[in-house]
């Protein structure tokens, strides 16, 4: 979720700049699932068939698509790369060089057109690959996606070092908050508490703020699912519903009770829709 860049955005406000909140990927238990490496790449990869490639939000975590890659698997080939967000130099990261790395991976792994889903930062990589390059994108999918709006967790000095404050950051990202585990909080507070990676977010955020793609969207003629959830504090339903209107192949889901992830919180829901969407445009 967004609470890395929140964090930062306050302490840089010290400075007079300016930067927006983007996902951060929440670590949950996918030890099922093994990381390969090839070369510069990580990823997981699981399941045969048509390739389904899930895309990470800002804090370089795969775990928030357990449920999805147990799923798919059973009927796709699903491609889980982790963005280089903490591996890059500062002086080479950015939304771009993340875009392109995606799009190397992908391109290294098939010559067929994918499908892509991706949550927060994860979605807006998504939409920029399917503008540059709509021949690869079968079709894709958005779920809490930045690159039109994203609201801050609210004002003033952050508080990094204060392990409660961190705890109610986290909470503030689900509708249900005991999805914000203890496990989850302690990833965040050594994440935030670690210079070399909050730069990183920083400069990662700054990057992606200066590339909202309000104006471009109504160039995506890929089919686009978007399932919302209506108790978004970040990227609130009226976001998905503006994603909606201005991109004219797609349709619109909101769930009731569910906050910035979908996916993690009503999987059960969100599976069955994904699944129809996929076999739709197959």
């Amino acid at each position: 979720m967004p609470i890395l860049s929140y964090l930062y955005r306050q302490e840089a406000a010290k400075f007079n700049q300016s930067y927006s909140c983007y996902q951060i990927g929440i670590k949950a238990n996918f030890m099922n699932f093994s990381i390969k490496k090839k070369g510069k790449y990580k990823y997981i990869e699981e399941g045969e068939g048509d390739v389904v490639v899930l895309l990470h939000g800002l804090f370089g975590s795969t775990g928030n698509f357990t449920a999805l890659i147990e799923a798919l698997s059973l009927s796709y080939k699903v491609l889980v790369p982790i963005l280089p967000i903490f591996d890059l130099p500062p002086g080479e990261l950015s939304i771009i060089s993340l875009s392109d790395h995606v799009l190397d991976f992908i391109c290294n792994e098939t010559s067929e057109p994918v499908h892509i889903t991706g949550n927060s930062l994860g979605g807006h990589l998504g939409m920029m690959l399917t503008l540059k390059n709509p021949s690869i994108v079968k079709s894709l999918t958005l779920t809490g996606s930045s690159g039109l709006f994203e609201n801050a967790l609210g004002t003033g000095y952050p508080r990094r070092q204060d392990y409660d404050f961190i705890t109610k950051v986290c909470e503030n990202i689900f509708y249900d908050t005991h999805i914000a585990t203890k496990e989850l909080v302690d990833e965040v507070f050594e994440t935030v508490n670690t210079p070399e990676k909050g730069l990183n977010i920083i400069i990662t955020a700054k990057s992606a703020m200066r590339h909202n793609l309000e104006h471009e969207l109504h160039k995506i003629a890929t089919p686009t699912l978007l399932i919302w959830g209506k108790e978004d504090k970040i990227t609130p339903a009226f976001v998905g519903e503006e994603f909606h209107k201005k991109i004219k192949n797609s349709e619109l889901h909101i769930f009731e009770k569910c906050g910035h992830a979908p996916m993690m919180e009503l999987p059960d829901k969100f599976i069955p829709i994904l699944e129809k969407f996929l076999l739709k445009n197959k």
